[in-house]
C-alpha cells in the first residue's frame, strides 16, 4: 500500500511538472530562433492556435529546411520590429487612426498642412514594379524606410500577386492595402508627370495631398533628392508617401547622415540587412510552400551537398542600356558555368576513365528560363563518372521559355526556385539578376557570380565570389545631393559600401573585415 501511495504521488508531481513546464516555457517560433520573434501565440479565425499554423505553414516548417543561420539579428533590431508590430496594428488598415488619416488624401489637404502629432499615424504606400526579384528587393527596401521613418507600410497589391504569394508578414492586421483606399484608382498612373511626384514638387514648388516617390530606373536627379537628408526632413511631415520601386536601394539609405546611427545600431553586420529582413517578410504562402517541399524532399533532401546553378540571360538590348554590355556569346554560357564549378571546388570534374567509387552524393539545381544549359550539365555527369567518385545529380524544376510576370502559375513557380535556391549550400548566379540576389540573401550565401562570355571564350576567371551575402544597388544616384551640398551623395562611399561585383554602375553593403 505504501508502495502504491508512492507511485501515485511521483505520478502526481510528473503531471505538475508538465503543466509547468508546458505553461511556463517560452513561446518561440523554432523558426525564430535567427529572429527571435513570436507569432506562436496568436490565433485563428475560430480563435484556435492550430488555424493559425494552418494558414502559414512555411513560418512554422521553414527551420526543418533550413540551416541555422550563423548570423544573429542585434537585440535592437528585434527590439524594433516588435514595435513596429505594435504600430502596424494600432494604424492598420480599418483601424481608428488610419480612417482618421486618409481624411487628409481628401480634395483640399495639402502637404504643407500635413504636420503630424507625435501619435498620430504615417503612411508609405509601396506600388509594385518590375519581375518577382525586384519586387521583392523594392519591397525590403521599403520596408527599411518605413521602419526608419516610423510608417506603416501597406502594399498596393494590383494584381493579387502579394497575397497568392506571401503569408501576412504582421500578426493580427494585414499590410495589403484596402480595396476602397481613396485615391486606388490613381496609383497605376502616376509617373514622373504627375503633380504629386516629389520631383515635380521640387521644380514647381508644388502641393499636395500625399507625395509619390519616382525611384525606377527612368528616375532624374530631382527625384533622386530623397536620398538627402534635407529632403527627409520635409518628408517626415508627410502623412503620406507613395513609393514606386524597382530597386535594392538600401545602400543609399546607409549615406543619409540622419539615418547612420540607427542603422549601425539595427545592423551592426552589414551585410545582413536584407539576409534577416527577407526572411522577417517573405514567408511563401501555402501553395508555394507546397511546391518548395515536394521538390525538395524527392530531388534535394537526401543528398550529401545541395548545388544551386541560377541562370539568367537578358536581352542584348537591355544589357547595352542598362550596363554597357555588349553581348555576351550564349553558346559559351554552360563552358563557364563549369569552368566556374570547377575552379573553386564546386562541382568536381568528369573522370574519362571510368568510375573511382562511391563519393558524395550532390544534388545540383538548375533554374532557367530554358532547357539547354541544364541539358548540357545532366547529360555530362549521367554520361560520365567524376574523378573523385561523387555521384552528381542535375534536376531543374521548370523552363518556362520566358519571363510572365503577374501570371499567377509562373509567379508561384518562381517564388519557389528562389526560395529552393536559398536552401543549397553553395550557389552560382548569373550577374545583374535580381532573382539570384534575393536567393543569395535569404539563404545567407555568397555566391560566385558568373563573368558572361564574349567571342565565345570562356572568362579567366570564369567567375567571382561576392564580397557580402548583400543584393546589389543597380542604379543608385551618383550627384543626387551634389544639387544640394556640393558634394557627391556616393563621392565617400566608407569602409562598408563597395561597387559591385557585376556592374561598376552599383553599390552593396559589405563587412570591411569579412570582405
Amino acid at each position: 500500500m505504501k508502495k502504491l501511495t508512492w507511485v501515485v504521488l511521483f505520478s502526481f508531481i510528473s503531471f505538475l511538472v508538465s503543466l509547468i513546464l508546458q505553461y511556463s516555457a517560452p513561446d518561440i517560433h523554432p523558426d525564430f530562433d535567427e529572429r527571435n520573434l513570436d507569432f506562436s501565440s496568436e490565433k485563428g479565425q475560430d480563435g484556435s492556435q492550430s488555424s493559425y499554423v494552418k494558414a502559414c505553414l512555411s513560418r512554422y516548417e521553414s527551420a526543418l529546411y533550413r540551416k541555422e543561420s550563423p548570423h544573429k539579428p542585434s537585440p535592437y533590431l528585434i527590439s524594433k520590429l516588435h514595435q513596429y508590430e505594435t504600430l502596424h496594428k494600432r494604424c492598420g488598415p480599418y483601424t481608428e487612426s488610419y480612417n482618421r488619416t486618409i481624411r487628409k488624401l481628401e480634395p483640399g489637404h495639402m502637404t504643407h498642412e500635413h504636420e503630424t502629432s507625435d501619435n498620430e499615424c504615417k503612411y508609405l504606400v509601396r506600388i509594385p514594379f518590375d519581375g518577382l526579384g525586384n519586387r521583392m528587393l523594392s519591397l525590403a527596401s521599403a520596408f527599411l524606410y518605413a521602419l526608419l521613418t516610423d510608417r506603416v507600410l501597406l502594399v498596393y497589391d494590383n494584381e493579387g500577386d502579394t497575397a497568392d504569394l506571401f503569408c501576412e508578414p504582421f500578426p493580427e492586421t494585414t499590410w495589403l492595402l484596402p480595396q476602397d483606399f481613396p485615391i486606388r484608382n490613381r496609383l497605376d498612373y502616376l509617373n514622373q508627370e504627375s503633380p504629386e511626384c516629389y520631383g515635380n514638387m521640387l521644380k514647381h514648388s508644388g502641393n499636395s495631398s500625399f507625395v509619390y516617390l519616382h525611384l525606377i530606373y527612368t528616375f532624374n536627379d530631382y527625384d533622386k533628392l530623397f536620398f538627402c537628408d534635407q529632403d527627409q526632413i520635409f518628408l517626415q511631415n508627410v502623412s503620406w508617401v507613395i513609393m514606386k520601386s524597382q530597386f535594392y536601394f538600401v545602400p543609399s539609405l546607409f549615406l543619409i547622415k540622419s539615418f547612420e546611427q540607427e542603422l549601425a545600431t539595427l545592423f551592426p553586420e552589414k551585410e545582413t540587412v536584407f539576409h534577416f529582413l527577407g526572411r522577417y517578410l517573405f514567408f511563401p504562402s501555402n501553395p508555394v510552400w507546397e511546391l518548395i517541399t515536394r521538390y525538395h524532399r524527392t530531388y534535394l533532401e537526401k543528398s550529401d551537398e545541395k548545388i544551386g546553378i541560377q541562370i539568367r540571360i537578358f536581352d542584348p538590348r537591355f544589357l547595352a542600356a542598362a550596363f554597357n554590355f555588349t553581348t555576351s556569346t550564349l553558346e559559351a554560357v554552360p563552358d563557364t558555368i563549369l569552368a566556374c564549378a570547377y575552379d573553386n571546388n564546386v562541382l568536381p570534374r568528369i573522370n574519362p576513365n571510368g568510375s573511382l567509387g562511391s563519393g558524395k552524393s550532390k544534388s545540383v539545381m538548375v533554374t532557367s528560363l530554358t532547357s539547354k544549359y541544364y541539358e548540357i550539365i545532366r547529360d555530362m555527369y549521367w554520361e560520365h563518372s567524376t574523378v573523385n567518385g561523387d555521384v552528381i545529380g542535375v534536376f531543374q524544376p521548370s523552363s518556362e521559355g520566358g519571363q510572365k510576370t503577374g501570371n499567377k502559375k509562373h509567379d508561384r513557380k518562381a517564388l519557389a526556385e528562389i526560395y529552393l535556391l536559398s536552401l543549397t549550400d553553395k550557389l552560382i548566379i548569373s550577374p545583374w539578376s535580381t532573382f539570384g540576389y534575393v536567393a543569395q540573401g535569404l539563404g545567407g550565401l555568397r555566391p560566385w557570380i558568373l563573368h558572361m562570355p564574349k567571342n565565345e571564350i570562356v572568362p579567366n576567371p570564369p567567375c567571382t565570389q561576392a564580397m557580402s551575402m548583400e543584393p546589389c544597388f543597380q542604379k543608385p544616384p551618383s550627384n543626387g545631393c551634389k544639387m544640394r551640398t556640393g558634394v557627391d551623395s556616393t563621392g565617400a562611399l566608407g569602409s562598408y559600401i563597395r561597387q559591385c561585383e557585376d556592374t561598376s554602375q552599383g553599390i552593396k553593403l559589405v563587412d570591411p573585415m569579412a570582405s
